[in-house]
């Protein structure tokens, strides 16, 4: 039988999709991609904020159409189904078959009970958790990651070493649906790493919903430098970064590391979501406005071309005008190289939900196009920049009329940051391999460059 798969939010939903793809091709199903030629398609949903469920759901409903030709089976996991079970147990008949998150220890034997028509088994849900009740979810065996199926390319692979989350802050779901963030066992990321290498994979992408706290809950502090450096000794690794690291978490020790390291890419992704001590506080966030300016100024001085990436949230419960200018006004002095914005979502079951004054809709709006605006300035200034200087290029690509190369330089991260198009001057410069180029041009969120002859 042919399987299709549709993965939905994050690149940790992603790796849990590549884990799945892994089980069907290790019994021998064939992976398709396009699902009008699947007799089975399974959709990984993403339950975060609401946007991303209304994603799901028109995803689902679209997907069901297969239904009426080829498909016969159409299987749901991951988030939305974690946290709406019940709800799409009723709402979507189309759907043969929905696997939570804390079933995916038992996910194939679901799926074999499904295509040998046995009686599936309803789960039995419960009301999302107290903070006093959550717990952490079982992790996969080290066997699910080595086997999973890279999904992302020859290039670049991500490398999830841990699962959920312990922060609580008090917007967020991710704790209720994922658990307490759990650590991987180093030696195993370390082996996991190794045979992506040896499939050729040059760039790897370290994520967790907090990477800063990888190994405090087995090793009792923090490991995140100490694994860095481990896989720096990957000698077929060119590129190393890691993706989300809180303010709290970031230590000298991380910084020198990145600082010393020329496999560890000078980037920093961290989320402070705000700067208001008021709002920060409401959030249940770990640092306060001084800490964060603080932390922002070391890290630039010790590593002079670090490139700082954040993500804010706008309209959270209680913001008024003041906060917002605040905001603004750390956008304007911080010049970040790359920032991201939300506007606040009310999740259910969330702290947050249940809090008085929140903010109007096109409040939000208006504030979310206030910060892009201020931040499309302040990239368009450090693209500029860069005009004239000689940057590694890692060739991904080219454009259908091979009139430009697509690549990245290492201060980029895929999917989420800017592409550098290069003159194709006919070097015989080949698709995944590494060169210098110098920028020319800038387009938009995108730089534009040559390769010297």
């Amino acid at each position: 039988m042919k399987v299709g798969f549709v993965s939905l939010g994050c690149s940790k939903n992603l790796v849990d999709t590549e884990i799945v793809i892994g089980h069907f091709k290790n019994n021998n199903y064939e992976i398709v991609n396009n699902p009008e030629k699947a007799d089975i398609i399974v959709i990984n949903t993403c339950g975060f904020i609401e946007n991303a469920k209304e994603e799901a759901i028109n995803t689902i409903l679209e997907m069901s159409e297969y239904k009426k030709k080829k498909c016969k089976y159409l299987i749901v996991i991951g988030c939305l189904v974690q946290r709406y079970y019940d709800e799409l147990l009723k709402s979507l008949p189309e759907v043969d078959l929905f696997i939570k998150i804390d079933e995916y220890d038992k996910l194939w034997k679901k799926v074999e009970n499904l295509i040998n028509n046995n009686k599936v088994e309803k789960s039995v849900t419960k009301p999302m958790k107290k903070v006093s009740e959550i717990k952490q979810l079982k992790l996969p065996d080290f066997n699910e990651f080595y086997n999973r199926v890279v999904t992302t390319g020859k290039n670049y692979a991500y490398l999830k070493i841990g699962e959920g989350c312990s922060n609580m802050c008090t917007y967020c779901a991710i704790p209720y649906i994922r658990g307490k963030f759990a650590s991987r066992k180093m030696e195993e990321i370390i082996e996991e790493a190794k045979m992506l290498a040896q499939k050729g994979i040059k760039e790897i992408i370290v994520i967790a919903q907090d990477t800063t706290k990888y190994g405090t809950d087995i090793y009792g502090e923090s490991k995140l430098a100490k694994l860095l450096e481990n896989l720096a000794e990957i000698p077929e690794i060119r590129w190393i970064r890691f993706l989300y690291s809180y303010p709290e978490g970031i230590t000298e020790e991380l910084i020198q590391v990145v600082k010393n390291n020329e496999k560890i890419c000078k980037y920093f992704d961290i989320p402070i979501q705000h700067i208001s001590n008021k709002i920060l506080k409401t959030m249940n966030r770990k640092t306060n406005k001084g800490q964060i300016q603080k932390l922002i100024e070391k890290i630039r001085t010790e590593i002079p071309d670090v490139v700082l990436r954040t993500s804010l949230i706008v309209g959270f419960p209680g913001e008024t005008k003041e906060d917002f200018i605040e905001l603004q006004e750390f956008v304007k002095e911080t010049k970040f190289d790359k920032l991201g914005t939300f506007m606040y979502s009310k999740e259910d079951g969330t702290p947050a939900a249940r809090l008085p004054d929140q903010i109007h809709g096109n409040t939000k709006k208006f504030r979310y196009n206030k910060i892009m605006a201020i931040q499309q300035k302040i990239s368009n200034e450090k693209l500029k920049s860069k005009i004239g200087q000689d940057i590694e290029i890692l060739i991904e690509n080219i454009t259908p009329d091979e009139k430009y190369l697509i690549g990245r330089t290492k201060q980029d991260v895929p999917e989420e940051d800017g592409i550098i198009y290069i003159k194709n001057n006919h070097l015989e410069k080949k698709v995944n391999t590494f060169t210098n180029a110098k920028i020319i041009d800038v387009k938009d969120y995108d730089l534009v460059g040559e390769i010297k002859k």
